[in-house]
This record gives C-alpha cells, structure tokens and sequence, in this order.
C-alpha cells in the first residue's frame, strides 16, 4: 500500500507554473522602470541628471557591499567609484548634446532593452552550447546571437523614426549590443568572485539598481566614448548618430 505521502503529484498546469514564476514581477517591475525611464528623458534637464546621478550613488553602495569582505577592499571602493560615475556620466553628458540628445538615449534604451528581450527569447527557444557557464550559466550563444538581432532591429527602428541612415543605426546597434552583453558577464564575474547572488533587492524580480543596469552602463560608455570621438564635448550625441 502506498503511503499518502509518497504518492506521486501532477504536474501543475502551465498557466499555473507561470503565475507562480517570478516572470510577471520581473515584467511589471520593468515596465514601470522603463516608464519611469523615458518620462524622465523627455523631461531631461536636472530631473534627468538627479535620476542618473541618483543611480550611480546607489550602484556604488550596493557595489560597496559586495566587496566588504574583500583582500585590498580600497582598491575595490576604488572601482566601485568608477562603475558609479559609468552610470550617471555616459546619460547624462549624451542627453545635454546640444541636439539629438534625445534620441541618443532613446537609442539607447531600445538597443539595450531590445539586446536583453531578444537574448532572453532566443536562448529560451534555441538553448544550446553556453558562452561561459563558469560565470554565467543560463547564457548561451544563440541567446547572445537573438540580442544583436534584436539590437539591430530595434537600433534601426529608432535611426528611421529620427530620420536618420540605417546602415550606420544597425552597425552601431550590434557593437552597443555586444557592449552590453559584456557588461552582463563583468558584473557576473565580481558577484561570482564574491559569492553574492543578487546586488541588492530594490527592485522586485531583478535584484539591485547594479543588476538592472550592468549591461546599460557599459553600452552607454562605449556610445559615449565614440559620440564624444566624433561629436565633442558640445554634441556627443550627434557625434554618435550621425555620420
């Protein structure tokens, strides 16, 4: 006779699986960043810079924490302050562009968010050999490869929107794309390399300020980076879009 406990139990249906996942915190917690985000891009000016200076304070402390327990704990502080001021700058100096401030963020935002969505669908649909399981385990190159597509879709979308090229859009789009996704796989390896988990639990489903924008942060450099080659320090934005 088998006892009550050891019987065997069905498999939860899949709209039930769904809703007990923490997928739709993580889609509704996005959503309302994402609007919080581009209401206060179109706003920009101060409300802009407090947004992203604000970010940056936080992503230090939570990388602060992090790194308590570390061997030369100052020199980690050190970075710390570093990859706080890649959150606030890099926004901030595109958006003050004397023109096509706006659209270089929004630029921004839509090759980012598009790299992070694509990898997540093709990786869940394809699968397949991962990139660097050491560090990051449930990344794989198909899920790499769908978030440059994504990328260059979305990138291409926003150029055409701003009446601008799309050869130069899409190019742009899967070098951001890859930036990004490097800075994935660095802020996995610190957290790794201290045995944390998540960043922080500010935001639900996502973890820290510091997990929802490790890719972001380092596009944003690199777009930067060339807007500032190209355009200046009085047009960064332009230097960045137009070619």
């Amino acid at each position: 006779m088998v006892e009550p406990g050891n019987v065997a139990q069905p498999a939860a249906p899949l709209r039930v699986r769904l809703l007990r996942s923490d997928l739709w915190i993580r889609v509704a917690s996005g959503a309302v960043l994402a609007g919080v985000a581009l209401a206060v891009t179109w706003i920009g000016g101060p409300v802009f810079d407090i947004f992203w200076i604000a970010a940056g304070i936080l992503i230090f402390w939570e990388w602060k924490k992090i790194v308590a327990s570390a061997r030369f704990r100052f020199l980690w502080i050190a970075g710390g302050v570093a990859y706080g001021f890649l959150a606030a700058a890099p926004p901030i100096m595109l958006r003050h562009s004397y023109d096509f401030g706006l659209i270089a963020i929004l630029f921004l935002f839509g090759v980012v968010w598009a790299t992070d969505i694509g990898g997540y669908v093709a990786g869940r649909i394809i699968g397949g050999p991962k990139i660097w399981p050491a560090v990051s385990p449930k990344k794989t190159w198909a899920g790499s490869l769908g978030g440059i597509v994504a990328a260059v879709i979305a990138g291409s979308l926003v150029s055409i929107g701003a009446g601008l090229g799309v050869a130069h859009a899409a190019l742009l789009s899967a070098g951001l794309s890859v930036a990004a996704q490097g800075g994935d796989f660095l802020e996995s390896a610190i957290k790794r390399r201290f045995g944390v988990k998540d960043a922080g639990r500010i935001i639900p489903g996502h973890g820290g300020v510091m997990d929802r924008l490790d890719g972001f942060l380092v596009a944003a450099a690199a777009a930067a980076a060339l807007g500032l080659a190209h355009g200046g320090w009085i047009n960064p934005g332009r230097g960045l879009l137009v070619w």
